[in-house]
């Protein structure tokens, strides 16, 4: 426990602050009567201010009498002393808060975005991100203090959880780096067995407290083409291609289309922000989805929002007749009851209203993007070069269609091909390429890098294995086609995803299951998957599927960062740049 006190007004009489300061230094309780009792052992931190106050009322010995074993100044240089309370007595300066903020003792340097997806930072995430970790001129020290800083909270996600891992991880990269200096600390803690973080009630406590999880750590480097690919499900499209942090999304709506004035300025866009969490039953459905099954689930919650919506008027409107007649009378008593009930719900039909307007407007935004970019076939393309299917058009036809995409949206297209390519394209195809490239404004940087990566992982001779073919086109769907829909989602395929494992998904797979060894022991039912250099929405959702089709297995994903395919781009960008 920590016990802060801000000075701020004096006593009046030496008596009473003598008093005031000796309840202080008892945790704000009277100071004990019986001198024969044990006081609570304890440390004082105090600052100059603190240090005048204290010094003329109260001795050495004084203080050491009511459980003070060591004065310190804030300010001062000094060790952690754990398990010890402490009473900080200071100006509340802003010198000194920022001082304090560096004490903490919870171990929660890490940020839970799902109840089983976690990020290791929003803020200064730059310092440990994947062009941090693979710089060509990063130095020993650099790598060093980034590894540090992925360990320490890693460290503090497996107090919290209360379980110690079966560390596993690929040799050779920075996921291995990670991973000797985890398994260190765990070891270091474990050996202290009266201050470990791992003995006791955090233990008990634990989610995983049956059988020791499994932690698997890779490197980005194991699939770069999965970070770039144009995706087809809710969570992951709305990451890509609108502002959502943290679970937020923020979005820029006009405020109306009424025509003004001639020479008026045209109205400012509105900015308006939706937080998709838990407590909302349709993202939770929803969010790993295809973007044509939460078109047609929107426009279906509307209908019944509408339904229930004319119920409540037609049920007032009876309630308003003026009728003698025995039927009257009967119809109003049976109707009374119905509206109470539907009054009764009103709150909830609201904050159903909520949701859908929520997720109406969220929709058609991405739905805009998706029309606008031809975002199906980049999708489609991606998923065929990833699964070696036949191709039925061709990678130059695209890149140079000026209606299709964004030069950034050719450039993934066009990476993500080189990266799955079992053969390197030949130098006089590859100029053809990037000719096509830079005449759609593509900035070739990423490329450069890219180039520079696959020779030195050598990675042409065995690129990643990304499964079967995973869509396949249906005609357009009948139900968002309606008049009236929301939707309309002409000239958008609805692809209809089969389900494949990632790289990273199999790798889980083939530990978890134990494959490459001797079945000795049991399968893991547990496991976590971190992600060194960078993670997205879709390794995450390809991980929820898995685990849906094993039963009673759990498997949480980590990431040092998430990141959307853009933000990916800017990075490989950073590192090409010549």
């Amino acid at each position: 426990p920590v016990v802060l006190s801000a000075i701020s007004a004096a006593s009046s009489t030496t008596v009473e602050l003598n008093i005031a300061l000796k309840r202080m230094l008892n945790f704000n309780a009277p100071p004990l009567k019986n001198t024969a009792a044990e006081p609570v052992w304890k440390v004082l931190i105090y600052d100059r201010f603190g240090q005048d106050i204290i010094s003329p009322l109260l001795s050495v010995k004084e203080l050491r009498d009511m459980g003070i074993t060591l004065h310190l100044l804030l300010h001062s240089d000094r060790d952690p002393i754990p398990d010890v309370p402490a009473i900080y007595f200071v100006m509340p300066t802003e010198e000194n808060i920022d001082r304090i903020c560096q004490v903490f003792d919870q171990y929660l340097n890490f940020i839970t975005l799902e109840d089983d997806m976690f990020i290791l930072c929003h803020q200064n995430k730059e310092l440990i991100s994947y062009h941090a970790i693979n710089r060509a001129d990063i130095q020993d020290t650099d790598m060093e203090a980034i590894m540090d800083t992925i360990v320490d909270s890693l460290f503090c996600f497996f107090v919290t959880l209360g379980a110690v891992p079966i560390i596993r991880c690929p040799r050779g990269n920075a996921a291995e780096m990670v991973a000797v200096k985890l398994d260190k600390k765990l070891r270091e803690n474990l050996r202290d067995a009266r201050n470990s973080l791992f003995t006791g009630d955090s233990m008990t406590a634990g989610q995983f407290s049956f059988q020791r999880p499994l932690f698997v750590l890779v490197d980005r480097n194991v699939d770069m083409a999965t970070p770039l690919h144009h995706t087809w499900t809710y969570q992951a499209l709305i990451h890509d291609v609108l502002d959502f942090h943290l679970n937020r999304v923020v979005m820029e709506e006009g405020m109306g289309v009424e025509p003004s004035p001639a020479g008026a300025r045209p109205k400012k866009k509105s900015r308006k922000t939706y937080d998709l969490t838990a407590a909302d039953k349709f993202w939770q459905k929803h969010k790993g989805s295809p973007f044509p099954e939460v078109a047609e689930s929107v426009q279906e919650e509307l209908d019944t929002y509408r339904a229930q919506e004319d119920e409540v008027k037609r049920l007032k409107s009876i309630m308003g007749l003026e009728g003698e007649d025995e039927g009257a009378i009967s119809m109003l008593s049976d109707n009374t009851a119905k509206l109470t009930s539907a009054v009764s719900s009103l709150p909830e039909l609201l904050e159903k209203k909520r949701l859908i307007d929520l997720h109406t407007n969220v929709a058609t935004a991405v739905l805009d993007h998706i029309k606008s970019r031809k975002l199906d076939v980049y999708f489609e393309f991606e998923e065929k070069l990833m699964s070696k299917s036949t191709l039925d058009k061709s990678l130059l036809d695209i890149i140079s269609d000026p209606d299709a995409g964004t030069p950034e949206d050719k450039m993934r297209l066009f990476l993500i091909y080189y990266i799955t390519a079992q053969q390197a394209p030949s130098e006089s195809d590859l100029e053809q390429y990037k000719k096509a490239l830079l005449d759609a404004g593509c900035d070739l940087s990423p490329l450069n890098y890219i180039k520079q990566w696959k020779a030195f992982t050598k990675m042409a001779a065995t690129p990643a294995n990304y499964g079967n073919s995973g869509v396949k086109p249906m005609g357009l769907f009948s139900r968002v086609m309606n008049t009236g829909s929301q939707f309309v989602m002409e000239g958008v395929k609805n692809l209809v995803l089969k389900q494949h494992n990632l790289p990273v998904t199999r790798i889980l797979d083939n530990l978890m299951e134990m494959n490459s060894i001797p079945r000795n022991k049991n399968p893991f039912q547990e496991a976590i998957v971190f992600v060194v250099g960078g993670g997205n929405f879709i390794e995450y959702q390809n991980l929820v599927d898995y685990t849906k089709s094993k039963q009673g297995k759990k498997v949480v994903y980590g990431c040092s960062e998430l990141f959307n395919a853009s933000q990916f781009i800017k990075q490989l960008s950073q590192l090409g740049q010549k």
